[in-house]
């Protein structure tokens, strides 16, 4: 079978290249025969110095145009032909693939069409019918539903907020404008040519003459929606208007998926790739000991493949830092650390560029944290896999806790640190905003510039530095990551903040408390402790005496 496969195909390319050939002779004879000749040609100037009567030049005319005549007939014979024999290989060619599907997909033609459809134009058909677009699916609940989002002609609302946590926003990202554009002026071409559509749409004849007497614009766009489905593709909706018509006009469009195509297969080898984790710290001794407990739990004693740089700010608590740290060497026989004293106000740039700098072996793969952070061991690997030299850099979405004294404020106590690591919408929320946990190699990180080590304090070095790998041809992969924690802390914004980085202090601060549902009750603690308070007093008043 793989022999017949073979001389088909090689059959296929010999039958094409006849064919291109072929028609290069044509269109070489076509312009030998058919360039007009230039001014100068002697047939046509005749002798010089001899004198040429009307009558000679009208002669010469008739004779030219007949010779035209009999060459255009000569033409249009051989085009007639080379039309035949086109379309008899055409049937030859097909009749070969149809010999050939089956051959090539193991399976008979029924199994071929369903997963490897010969024609595009019937896969592309197939698409629209297994999506939800001209009638409904059913669905088993309200969380099943793909909700639509809507768009203008320089707005986009979306239930989905993202990291500007915005219901209304402009559509920032060119491949959106793009698509949108697109799609808008595909409707305009749709509405303009009727006559186009008239093999694949069963529009009323009246329709189709108000569409021909109006011509759309971009400026007759009023709105569309548009969802995607992930394994079929993205449905639009879109309505034009004119001003003087009550009418609207809605189109409908479908961009379907393909088929699946490996792009890329690799073996990624992480059993001996060590990852420097750099804390930068100022005080806070107590956090960094309970950070240094989950560092022996998972870096130590379960991965085994991790060095850790503390960069310090100023004297106070720097002693105990080191007694912790050489508690943890002694303890588990663990010596691949480095501490950094600085004696400087604290600058979480300038602690990262500084540990970064202190490494001297080379090449690293480097995870910028905060003491703050719960690490696990699928985030160590997650780090790993999704970072390479020179081609990218992982920007992780950590999950961040409430405050444990409002989420379990019905306990008698919070439960441990290890039963608080659940993804609940109560317990926690997504750190879009976020982008101080990354994982980088530290040559990429020197190339790119490092850290604006201007900024000081808290908040907006970090920013800085994901906007470079965003201008940058590295592949920034950012992206939820389930294994990666951030436990809650009270947070002190401090007077000598820019206002800019105050402002954002503060919105972390108020998002860090709780979710919306939590504070709401506290918001509303007396309406509904007095209407507690209302529904005993009527129940008392309702027990006869």
């Amino acid at each position: 079978m793989p022999r017949r496969g073979l001389l088909m195909q090689a059959w296929t390319r010999r039958l094409l290249l006849g064919l291109a050939l072929f028609f290069c002779l044509i269109s070489l004879l076509y312009l030998l025969e058919c360039t007009p000749r230039p001014d100068n040609d002697p047939l046509l100037l005749g002798i010089p110095g001899k004198p040429y009567g009307k009558e000679y030049y009208q002669a010469l005319l008739q004779e030219q145009e007949e010779h035209y005549q009999t060459r255009a007939a000569s033409l249009k014979r051989q085009i007639t032909q080379l039309k035949q024999e086109l379309q008899e290989m055409s049937e030859k060619l097909k009749s070969v693939q149809e010999k050939k599907g089956p051959s090539l997909t193991g399976g008979g033609a029924q199994n071929s069409k369903e997963n490897f459809p010969n024609d595009l134009l019937e896969f592309l058909h197939s698409q629209i019918d297994k999506a939800e677009v001209s009638v409904g699916a059913r669905v088993p609940s309200e969380y099943a539903v793909v909700p639509f989002e809507s768009f203008t002609l320089t707005k986009v609302y979306q239930l989905e907020m993202g990291l500007t946590r915005h219901p209304e926003e402009k559509a920032v990202r060119k491949d959106r404008r793009d698509d949108f554009a697109e799609a808008i002026e595909a409707g305009i071409e749709v509405l303009n040519n009727p006559e186009e559509e008239e093999e694949e749409q069963d529009n009323d004849e009246d329709d189709d003459d108000r569409a021909q007497k109006h011509s759309y614009t971009e400026n007759d766009f009023v709105e569309g929606y548009y969802r995607t489905e992930r394994d079929k593709g993205t449905l639009y909706e879109l309505f034009y208007k004119k001003e003087f018509l009550d009418e609207f006009q809605h189109i409908t469009l479908f961009r379907p998926f393909g088929p699946l195509m490996k792009v890329k297969s690799e073996t990624i080898d992480v059993s001996q790739q060590i990852i420097n984790i750099i804390v930068p710290l100022s005080g806070r001794t107590e956090a960094f000991a309970q950070f240094m407990q989950n560092f022996r739990d998972v870096c130590i004693r379960q991965d085994g493949h991790i060095y850790l740089t503390v960069v310090y700010f100023g004297q106070e608590g720097l002693g105990e830092v080191k007694k912790i740290l050489e508690m943890t060497a002694s303890e588990t026989n663990f010596h691949n650390y480095t501490l950094v004293p600085l004696a400087d106000e604290f600058s979480r740039g300038r602690g990262l560029d500084m540990g970064a700098q202190a490494w001297e072996k080379g090449e690293a793969l480097m995870f910028f944290c905060d003491v703050d952070i719960y690490i696990s061991p699928e985030f160590l690997n997650s780090c790993r896999i999704n970072t390479e030299p020179g081609k990218k850099v992982f920007y992780p979405v950590v999950f961040s806790l409430y405050n444990p004294a409002i989420v379990y404020a019905n306990l008698d106590g919070a439960p441990s640190i290890e039963q608080q690591l659940v993804h609940k919408k109560d317990s926690g929320f997504w750190r879009d905003f976020g982008f101080g946990m990354t994982c980088q190699y530290r040559s990429d990180f020197l190339t790119i510039g490092g850290f604006d080590l201007d900024v000081k304090g808290w908040g907006g070095e970090d920013v800085h530095l994901y906007r470079k790998y965003l201008h940058s041809d590295l592949i920034v992969v950012r992206t939820p990551v389930s294994s990666l924690f951030h436990l809650w802390h009270e947070k002190h914004c401090a007077d000598e903040l820019t206002p800019e980085q105050y402002r954002m202090c503060i919105q972390s601060k108020a998002m860090n408390e709780a979710s919306q549902a939590h504070l709401g009750m506290l918001v509303f603690r007396d309406e509904i402790e007095a209407h507690l308070r209302k529904q005993a007093y009527r129940t008392d008043s309702d027990i006869p005496d």
